[in-house]
């Protein structure tokens, strides 16, 4: 601190050293240090941070970090066949627009400074994803699916005040880890293998290890590698005979052709609604829902907040707000079911724009063509020299795996050779799924064209 006395740093706010001293005697402490005197001294970092100096020419920052963002290639420059929980999914422009507005864009999941319609545009939003789910009451997003996944499990092991939760091991390893770890001082954890060739839940197995200690099964549908489970029904009854319940995780975007799963029995649903009009950043653009029936034991248990609809004193006019509030930490933060953060409110309004704007029409059609795309790439990848399709009997939307085993090569070697082509490979998942082999994810999404598709097949011909 002594050596940095009349150090101005253009980056941070009020580093003025006499702005800093006002600040510092306002508080009543003489220098920063102070602040952080209940971190033991060994703990506290003593170098000098590895950072460049600043720039303070507002136009050399930008080439600088201009000069560093061109190095990445994105996937609209290469052909992409990435997926696995972050997907390339058609963004009308119109969704960018809305959720640039000002009133949208600011004070976006804490209390507004004015209510510009964000509440309503909320509700919206929450009303078309209960349609589309078949289900009454929707939540703000959530952080991401992990997050999801992982609340809905406690809130069943709230509802049931049971101590275990089965899952089905097909679903994303990443999730798996967000899952343990939310659950780890609440809830014991213990999977259920999947038909390796179909990729549905071995029910037998289901059956056996159901008792009165299980609050939930989560089972996804369709999976991680893209695989259609239509055991719904049965998978519900299993739970709902010994009195746990039916979780089942979803991306909305396959509800245009597949029933949702409030129709097979889920007592919870929950998913990313990234697909819905929502871009790629970096891995990052996801966004985590919750939704289930209206009854108050569901409700109750929600941590996140719920937007609901009345009338006010003014005849014909009405008001959008939080539905049981008390609920959440934001009330009562030491009494709150779990603690829930500033959340992802924005991408909330974004997808409800994508939905409004596609309706159930455009839902379907997109679906449909996900659906027949992904058959179209399984076909042509599976007459391809060393290629064979992992889960030969399964039935797939959106994602499919590939086994590189007879090719000799693997997932690395092949995706390094598809770089030099222009092309993203299928996600290397090689020992992270309950699925033996060199094995490779791929996805295929509305915007992946036939050329695309057609050009992927004749270059792995050559690599292999």
């Amino acid at each position: 601190m002594a050596g940095n006395v009349g150090f101005v740093h253009p980056y941070i706010p009020n580093s003025v050293p006499e702005v800093k001293a006002e600040m510092l005697k306002e508080i009543g402490i003489s220098e920063v240090e102070e602040l952080y005197e209940d971190i033991p001294e060994n703990l506290r970092y003593k170098g000098k941070m590895n950072l460049p100096d600043p720039l303070v020419s507002e136009y050399d920052l930008r080439k600088y970090v201009s000069g560093i963002l061109s190095k990445n290639i994105s996937c609209d420059e290469f052909a992409s066949f990435l997926g696995g929980g972050c997907y390339r999914h058609y963004v009308p422009a119109i969704c960018d627009e809305i959720n640039q507005r000002s009133e949208f864009l600011t004070a976006y999941a804490g209390e507004p400074y004015e209510d510009h319609g964000r509440f309503q545009s909320l509700f919206e939003y929450a009303s078309m994803m209960g349609e589309l789910l078949e289900m009454d009451v929707v939540n703000v997003p959530t952080y991401d699916w992990g997050q999801a996944a992982s609340t809905s499990i406690r809130m069943a092991g709230r509802i049931t005040g049971r101590p275990k939760v089965l899952i089905s091991n097909s679903i994303n390893p990443d999730r798996q880890i967000i899952i343990r770890n939310y659950c780890r001082s609440l809830l014991d954890i213990e999977m259920i293998d999947i038909n390796i060739s179909s990729g549905k839940i071995e029910l037998a197995e289901l059956s056996s290890k159901m008792n009165n200690n299980i609050a939930a099964v989560y089972v996804e549908n369709p999976s991680y590698c893209g695989t259609i489970d239509d055991q719904g029904e049965e998978i519900s009854e299993i739970a709902h005979s010994n009195g746990a319940l039916s979780i089942f995780g979803v991306d909305p975007i396959s509800l245009g052709v597949l029933v949702p799963p409030s129709r097979y029995g889920a007592d919870i649903v929950c998913g990313d609604i990234q697909s819905l009009g929502i871009h790629m950043q970096y891995g990052g653009s996801l966004a985590g829902y919750i939704a289930t029936h209206d009854e108050e034991k569901f409700v109750m248990e929600y941590p996140s907040r719920l937007f609901g609809i009345t009338d006010t004193a003014v005849d014909g006019e009405w008001g959008f707000g939080d539905v049981t509030y008390e609920r959440t930490s934001f009330a009562v933060r030491e009494q709150g079911k779990e603690f829930i953060g500033t959340a992802t409110a924005l991408y909330g309004i974004t997808a409800g724009v994508y939905l409004a704007l596609s309706g159930p029409d455009g839902i379907r059609k997109t679906g449909q063509t996900i659906l027949q795309k992904t058959q179209y790439a399984m076909k042509k990848l599976s007459e391809v020299e060393g290629v064979k399709l992992a889960m030969p009997d399964s039935v797939n939307f959106r994602e499919f795996l590939v086994d590189f085993s007879k090719s000799g090569k693997t997932v690395k070697e092949v995706n390094n050779e598809l770089l030099k082509r222009n092309i993203f490979g299928g996600h290397d998942i090689t020992g992270k799924i309950p699925v033996t082999g060199n094995i490779a994810l791929y996805c295929i999404t509305e915007i992946t064209s036939k050329s695309e598709i057609d050009t992927l097949t004749d270059a792995l011909a050559e690599i292999l």
